[in-house]
């Protein structure tokens, strides 16, 4: 699927938005209501997942609110709605999560997809979330100080240095 970017609005404005969103809905079935189901499927698995679980539990105690941002965040990632206007990167960055935890999300998201949507759906969601998770991931790990920025250079430590 071939996406034409204008400058100043990544989705192209609202008109090439609509316009996406309306192809994607045709070619693969995604509406609103799937979304929802999605959200709302995926997170129950979350919730019921033991790594998961307590990372959402310990900071989430009231889910209508996160699941309906969530709706929102899927609807612009799927549908290109532009609904969702939040920085997911920061909110990530401050969890105790690691590379572990994002495949075991991935894994979950995998799962639910398979059964709630049809496959071209599924499938259209899924190559979102795996690019989601890496850039997330990524994001991690060089706020972790695992991986370096670009531009960063490893250097040695000095000949008899510690």
């Amino acid at each position: 699927m071939s996406e034409l970017k204008v400058r100043g609005d990544p989705e192209g404005g609202p008109e090439r938005r609509a316009q996406l969103s309306a192809r994607v809905a045709a070619e693969t079935g995604i509406d609103e209501a799937m979304i929802d189901r999605l959200v709302r499927h995926f997170y129950g698995k979350v919730r019921g997942d033991p790594l998961l679980g307590p990372v959402f539990a310990a900071r989430i105690a009231d889910w209508e609110p996160h699941l309906r941002r969530m709706v929102d965040f899927w609807s612009s990632v799927a549908l290109y709605t532009g609904r969702y206007h939040g920085q997911p990167m920061p909110v990530h960055q401050a969890l105790p999560v690691d590379a572990v935890h994002f495949d075991r999300w991935l894994h979950l998201f995998e799962a639910a997809a398979g059964e709630v949507c049809p496959p071209a759906a599924a499938a259209h969601f899924l190559e979102r979330a795996r690019r989601i998770a890496a850039s997330l991931e990524l994001g991690r790990a060089m706020a972790d100080g695992v991986m370096l920025r670009p531009g960063e250079r490893y250097r040695l430590p000095e000949p008899g240095g510690a």
